[in-house]
């Protein structure tokens, strides 16, 4: 098998390329770029359309499976998990192929463009730093651990329960005690589908008889920070906000987050120890999937959510409103002006049709940590220098290209992106890529260039 850096492991896959861009690849900058990883790939080729009269089958794609497989096939004898590339082909066939390889301090992008760069090793967004506020709570006055043990043992009879042992090495791993509900509700069930043998309708009564699809005891974890991923240029953008008559902390996660079941469409279930101003110690919360940050209420207690058959918890997408998150564009906030307050830290200015922007009004606000501009909305990317308390920056190529002719690429920065729009050719966004990971010493993006002859198309 050819390795990932040789021209015949990619050959037939840029045949197919070559055959499928055939227009756009002869024209002056012509190339096609794309990223293949072990699990997918994004490559640019022509939809395909089933005969009429049928849908679309495994065989109509199966050259581009196969063309795909034969590059995964290279990654893995290389132990590589993805590579990005970009191809010139020209129309007698001569061909450029450049291979570009990010090791630990980039991101995965979209296709051959870098994702965030990670300027500083193991630094993580501020959302990603906080911690719940010591706040008093009680526990609801629906937690009843008699109530709770009589009820689940009614609605699953013949469970097996947890020892002794197996709650005590939980609490060991997880380093806190189990809530006394918590560990009520495993000395009935210890959450192992293997209990049940074969009798698979007995084993979903337990989803049934709690609420949720219950996690057998071993696999209990906290639901942390760091168990909530999410890519910087996404995670910078957040905010940590908990309003006063909140019942949740709106945290990435908290240490006091105990996960113990799914929803049953990704959503994990967990009791809450460090509730907000308005919760109850030890109720019960629902992390949406969907959401990087913050946690919606599902019942008081868990003998609320078992006794009462709590359901109901989604409260719909949480929006970051002014003055902590603005977000300036044609659409919403109309000035850099109208965002400016001191408690602002994500400021984005996306799509613009106006005269190109000004930041003196947003130059000294003590939290502002985060910047997004769209590309070609800034008067001066000079002015970003003044921003001395941004960790998170992303601009378009020309006014990074601004910044680092003049030396002003802010030094206190822990992450940055490069927002590309339209097909712009990547190697010279790799370039400065590049440059802005030299500055902090970073390992950078190599590439590996690969030049051959396709030959006459097929």
């Amino acid at each position: 098998m050819p390795s990932i850096h040789d021209l015949a492991t990619w050959e037939p896959l840029l045949r197919l390329l070559w055959a499928g861009n055939a227009e756009s690849l002869a024209a002056p900058g012509g190339h096609v770029a794309g990223r293949i990883g072990r699990a997918g790939w994004s490559v640019p080729l022509p939809p395909r359309f089933p005969p009429p009269g049928r849908a679309l089958q495994v065989e109509d794609m199966q050259d581009e499976f196969d063309a795909v497989e034969r590059v995964q096939n290279a990654l893995a004898d290389d132990g590589a998990d993805g590579i990005s590339f970009v191809a010139e082909i020209s129309p007698n066939g001569r061909t450029v192929l450049s291979l570009l390889t990010t090791g630990p301090a980039v991101e995965a992008g979209l296709g051959a463009y870098p994702g965030s760069l990670l300027l500083v090793e193991n630094a993580v967004p501020e959302p990603w730093r906080r911690l719940p506020e010591p706040l008093p709570a009680a526990a609801a006055s629906s937690a009843d651990l008699a109530l709770l043990e009589r009820t689940l043992r009614e609605r699953i009879p013949g469970a097996t329960g947890a020892t002794d042992a197996e709650i005590a090495a939980v609490e060991a791993r997880l380093g806190v005690a189990l809530p006394d509900e918590l560990e009520v509700l495993y000395r009935v069930t210890r959450g192992r589908w293997e209990d049940w043998g074969d009798d698979r309708a007995a084993a979903r009564s337990v989803s049934e008889a709690v609420g949720c699809e219950l996690f057998p005891l071993d696999e209990l974890y906290i639901a942390d920070a760091p168990s909530r991923f999410c890519p910087w240029r996404f995670a910078a953008m957040e905010a940590v906000v908990t309003p006063p008559d909140a019942a949740v902390q709106g945290l990435v996660g908290s240490p006091g987050w105990i996960a113990f079941g799914d929803t049953g469409g990704g959503d994990r279930v967990a009791i809450d120890l460090t509730p907000g101003p308005r919760g109850h110690l030890g109720q019960i919360i629902v992390l949406d999937h969907e959401q990087s940050i913050g946690a919606d209420l599902l019942a008081d207690s868990l003998t609320d959510l078992v006794v009462n058959r709590r359901r109901d918890w989604y409260s719909g997408r949480r929006r970051d409103e002014p003055p902590v998150v603005a977000r300036v564009n044609i659409r919403s906030l109309t000035s850099v002006q109208a965002a400016a307050h001191p408690q602002l830290e994500v400021l984005s200015i996306g799509v613009w049709e106006s005269e190109p922007l000004g930041l003196a009004p947003v130059i000294g606000l003590p939290r502002l940590r985060t910047l997004t501009a769209y590309p070609g909305t800034l008067a001066d990317p000079l002015e970003i220098a003044k921003l001395t308390g941004l960790e998170f920056l992303e601009l378009g190529p020309e006014e990074w290209r601004v910044l680092l002719d003049a030396g002003a690429v802010p030094r206190g920065l822990s992450a940055a992106a490069i927002v590309v729009h339209g097909d712009r050719h990547p190697i010279p966004v790799v370039g400065i890529a590049n440059e802005l990971l030299a500055l902090w010493d970073r390992p950078p993006i190599t590439q590996t260039i690969l030049e051959g002859d396709l030959g006459p198309v097929a």
